[in-house]
Parts: structure tokens; C-alpha cells; sequence
């Protein structure tokens, strides 16, 4: 009898915590950011716990809250990509959306891009770039491309468990260990070796650093590996105290100001989103306490001790900083995606020639992400975002050196363009702005029993307490977010394309090289909204009161995500 195939899920958790086990041995910093988010995120859970009453987790749950994982590799040629597509297959990983980084102004970059993760409830995410060689003239793009062509990343072993998964449809467990090793051990390790020096200068004065970094070296090594935290500016002030850009006692001040915004916005929606393991009922439970005058200052004080302690001195490491500013919505609006991270390492690497010589030199790219998740946003919803951000850059850009550096001066203006944004689910899920979840409850059902309920609005029946809701996290990226982060690292704000007429790129050139369709994101959040819906109408016999407009309009949703 023939053993069972490895659950691809499982397999995903081992290979990211693996990959994770893997970085921290590479980069000691990565390892001392992930203590100091634990220790931040145990901060957060015991302000929860006097907020909530009956509120609390145990260190396993706080260690699977914070274990999620995003990473971002970058490739070279096609024949790569298309491997690295059927690699996460095996892992349950699809690709999620066309993320085109060429049209970005001047924040571009030479290439286009896609987000690996499962379709529904993903922990791990993987943003997948391709340089895009005709980016450049043909003097250059050829010297790319000839180096690319000698360049072999995935083994013969790897190749064969690719071929083998997809033959049966699946891997035994010795075979998901083997190809979870060759992912650890080749695929993503740094190696710190690198080819064609020349070129690799040649890029870099040019400002094609994310060219250099795909182009010479000898694997699809890990950029950064982002874990999830509760709270982002409680780790971002903990992280620049921690490196010396500020001292205990200004650090003490941030934090209570930060705790204090935190009570007022961690509701029972807030734990909703940040905890899966917790249920309606759970959350339900708990009881709503107002904590005691003082609390603030003791939970900032104690985390500022905690923060001085030896083991988190992290002047001690090597490091280049902190990112000056947080990319995306203000930290009041509770939607998309908030990321920062410490700025890339400067790194020794070897280079080594075609004759046969070395050159011994450094490489700056690697760097340590941080994200926290919220809302995910309708078209609506998108549409309000990305005129808010416009203006809120503008309106930071347009302050004053001290101005810039002072936190409450520069957070004041950038999250004033956002005042549109409602601040609470409610409002934005009132205001068709974020994916919800709908569920009806015991005391619904009861209600419909005795006759037609008042309204068939789903928020005026949550008010009620007929129906639950939750809004949907958003699981993906932000492009301009993300050449924010790539452009801070790398001291470099965008390219222009150096060959005669700069290309244009589409999703489906990208699908070719894939060999697969690419998830439209938004299709499965409208899809899970529309089918909660459809399934609280019918358990509230609902769904014969309902406009024949709407009820197509739920079919058609629920019918665009089932399709494969």
C-alpha cells in the first residue's frame, strides 16, 4: 500500500519555518528583530488582557500569531520563473495578482512581479520579482543574459521531485523533506558568492542595483523574511531604540503614546482580525474593562526594561539603520497593508571570474521587513486609498527637515489626507469600502422563525444581533509600498529603461512564462463576501426579499471565484 501524500499545507509551514531557521543563521539581526517583536507583540497582548477580560494566550499561540512569514526573491530568466512556479505549487502556493513595478514613475523598477500564497486563510507569502531584460539596451541586456545562461539553480534532485509531484499529484513525506531541504539548502541560500564583477559595477553606477543583485549571484537568495506583528509602530520605536537612533527615555514617551492609540482602537474586531485561533463566541466572552490610570506608563516602562536588557543590544550587530518612514495608509486607517523595515546589511561577498580570479568585496541588499495587516479593500474602497496616499506623500514631502523628524508633527500630516477613511469596520463596511464575512446567528435564525425580520440590510441585522461580521484581511502587497521599501534600502528612488523604447508589459506575457493562470485577488475577497451573504439570507429566509439585481450579483461573485 502506497504511503499517503504529504498534506501540501503542512509542508508549507515546515518549509517557512525551515526558511526562517535558515535566515536567522544568515543574518543574526533577523533573529534579534523576531525576540523584539515577541517581546512588543507580549506587550500588546497584556494591554488585551486588561482591556478584554478573560483575553489571553498561551506562548504557543502567541508564537503561531506571530509565525506567519512573507519573503521576496528575485529571478532572473524565465525558465527560473516558471520552475519556481512549480516549486510552490507543491507547497499549495498559487500566484496572486500582476504586480507591473516598470510603471511606477519614478519609484520604477526593472522588473514585474507576483505574490505566491494559498487561495484561502494563507500564513505565507512569497513576492516573486523577474527581471525584465529588454528593460535595457542591447549591449547591456545581452551581458545579462549571457551570465544568466550559465546559471543553474535548481538541482537535478529538485527538478525530479518537481516532475515526480506532478506526475501522482502529490509527494510522500520523505520526498516533501528532500525537496523542503533542497529549497533551504540551495534554492534560497545565500551564499555569498557572486559572477562578472564588471558588470555587477556596471549596473550599480548605472542605479540598477536590484539588476545586480538578480543578475550575478548564484541563487534565488531570501531578500528579507517579514514576520506579522500586532502592533507596527510599537515594533518600529522599539526596533530604533534598540539600534541606538533613540534613547530609553524618549523610547518610554513613544511607547505610552503608542499604547494609548492602541486602546482606543482594539476592539473585538481588532481581535477578530489578529487572532484566528479565537472565535465569535470566544471574543464574545470576554468581558470590556477600562484599565486603570497609570497602566500605560507601567506597560511602557516595563517594555522599555525589557528592551535594555543584553541580549537585545543591538548597536552590537552590524546594521545600517532603520527606515525613516512607514509605508502605506496612515496608522488610524485599518486598511490594506502598514510596512517598515531596518535598512539593507552591507554584506562580504566573493566574486568569482571567468578566469578564475576573486575579487573579496561587499553587497548591500538584504534587509529586514515588518508588516501588519488589515482590511481588504473594495474597488471602491482602492480607489479612496490610492487618492489618499497621493496626498499624503505630498503632504509629508512637503514639510520641513525637523518637521520630518518629528514623529507626531510628520504622522499628523500624513494621516490627515486619510480623514475620508472611516476608522471602525463598521463605518467601512457601511461605507462598501472593505470585504466583509457574514454569518447569521442563533438568535436570527430564532427571529425568522416568528415571522419576516425588519430589514434585509446585513449591518442594521448586526446591530440587532442577528448576523456576526468580520472584514476579510487583506493578504497581498502594495506596489508602491513595496518600491518605497526596495527604494530605502537600496538608496535608490526608481530607473528609467535604457533601451530604445521602454516595453510595455502585461499580465498575460507573465502567465506565458508562468504556464498558469495568475489569482485575481479581488475576484476571491468579492467572492467569499458575496457567499457569506448568500448563505445569512438563506438562513434568515431572506433571500426571496431580495432585489433580482443583488441576487445576480452575488451568483456572479460566488461563480468568478469557483472558477478555475
Amino acid at each position: 500500500m502506497n504511503a499517503p501524500f504529504a498534506d501540501r499545507l503542512e509542508m508549507q509551514h515546515r518549509l517557512f519555518a525551515e526558511l526562517s531557521r535558515m535566515f536567522g543563521q544568515e543574518v543574526p539581526l533577523y533573529d534579534k528583530s523576531l525576540l523584539v517583536n515577541r517581546v512588543c507583540n507580549e506587550t500588546v497582548c497584556a494591554l488585551l488582557g486588561g482591556r478584554h477580560r478573560g483575553f489571553a494566550l498561551t506562548a504557543a499561540q502567541l508564537e503561531k500569531s506571530s509565525g506567519e512569514r512573507h519573503g521576496a526573491i528575485r529571478i532572473g530568466k524565465p525558465e527560473e520563473y516558471r520552475r519556481i512556479a512549480r516549486f510552490f505549487a507543491a507547497f499549495a502556493m498559487e500566484p496572486h495578482n500582476y504586480y507591473d513595478m516598470t510603471a511606477l514613475g519614478p519609484k520604477s523598477q526593472p522588473i514585474v512581479a507576483t505574490a505566491y500564497r494559498s487561495r484561502l486563510n494563507p500564513d505565507h507569502r512569497i513576492f516573486c520579482s523577474l527581471l525584465m531584460t529588454d528593460y535595457f539596451d542591447p549591449a547591456t541586456r545581452g551581458r545579462i543574459e549571457a551570465l544568466l545562461a550559465t546559471r543553474e539553480v535548481f538541482s537535478p534532485v529538485a527538478l525530479a521531485l518537481l516532475d515526480k509531484d506532478e506526475r501522482q499529484g502529490g509527494l510522500d513525506w520523505d520526498d516533501a523533506n528532500q525537496l523542503i531541504r533542497e529549497g533551504v539548502t540551495r534554492i534560497f541560500k545565500w551564499t555569498g558568492r557572486a559572477r562578472d564583477h564588471q558588470l555587477y559595477q556596471d549596473l550599480c553606477a548605472a542605479g540598477f542595483k536590484i539588476a545586480a543583485d538578480i543578475a550575478c549571484f548564484e541563487t534565488h537568495h531570501l531578500n528579507h523574511l517579514t514576520p506579522n506583528t500586532l502592533w507596527l509602530d510599537l515594533y518600529t520605536a522599539a526596533m530604533k531604540h534598540c539600534l541606538g537612533e533613540m534613547d530609553a527615555a524618549a523610547f518610554r514617551q513613544r511607547a505610552e503614546v503608542i499604547l494609548r492609540r492602541l486602546d482606543e482602537r482594539a476592539d473585538r474586531d481588532y481581535l477578530r482580525l489578529h487572532f484566528k485561533h479565537l472565535t465569535e463566541a470566544d471574543i464574545a466572552a470576554y468581558q470590556p474593562a477600562v484599565l486603570p490610570t497609570g497602566e500605560m506608563a507601567r506597560l511602557a516602562g516595563e517594555l522599555t526594561e525589557r528592551l535594555g536588557q543584553p541580549d537585545l543590544a543591538l548597536t552590537k550587530l552590524k546594521h545600517s539603520g532603520f527606515k525613516d518612514f512607514t509605508e502605506g495608509p496612515s496608522e488610524d486607517t485599518p486598511v490594506l497593508l502598514r510596512q517598515d523595515a531596518y535598512k539593507a546589511l552591507t554584506e562580504p561577498v566573493q566574486f568569482v571570474q571567468a578566469d578564475g580570479s576573486r575579487v573579496d568585496t561587499v553587497h548591500t541588499a538584504r534587509f529586514g521587513e515588518i508588516e501588519h495587516r488589515f482590511y481588504a479593500t473594495t474597488a471602491a474602497g482602492r480607489e479612496l486609498y490610492d487618492r489618499c496616499l497621493t496626498a499624503a506623500d505630498a503632504a509629508r514631502e512637503a514639510l520641513s527637515p525637523a518637521a520630518k523628524k518629528d514623529p507626531a508633527a510628520s504622522e499628523e500630516a500624513y494621516a490627515r489626507p486619510f480623514a475620508p477613511f472611516p476608522k471602525q469596520l463598521a463605518a467601512l463596511l457601511a461605507g462598501g469600502l472593505v470585504y466583509g464575512r457574514y454569518q447569521a446567528t442563533a438568535a436570527g435564525r430564532a427571529a425568522a422563525q416568528t415571522g419576516p425580520l425588519p430589514s434585509t440590510d446585513l449591518m442594521a441585522l448586526a446591530r440587532l444581533g442577528y448576523v456576526t461580521v468580520e472584514g476579510l484581511r487583506y493578504e497581498d502587497f502594495l506596489p508602491v509600498s513595496a518600491a518605497g521599501i526596495f527604494a530605502s534600502n537600496l538608496s535608490q528612488y526608481g530607473t528609467k529603461s535604457t533601451a530604445a523604447q521602454k516595453p510595455v508589459y502585461t499580465q498575460g506575457q507573465l502567465e506565458v512564462i508562468l504556464g498558469r493562470r495568475i489569482v485575481d485577488p479581488n475576484v476571491t475577497y468579492a467572492g467569499l463576501d458575496a457567499e457569506s451573504r448568500q448563505a445569512a439570507y438563506a438562513a434568515l429566509g431572506l433571500t426571496g426579499r431580495l432585489p433580482p439585481g443583488e441576487k445576480a450579483r452575488l451568483e456572479q461573485a460566488v461563480a468568478l471565484m469557483a472558477k478555475p
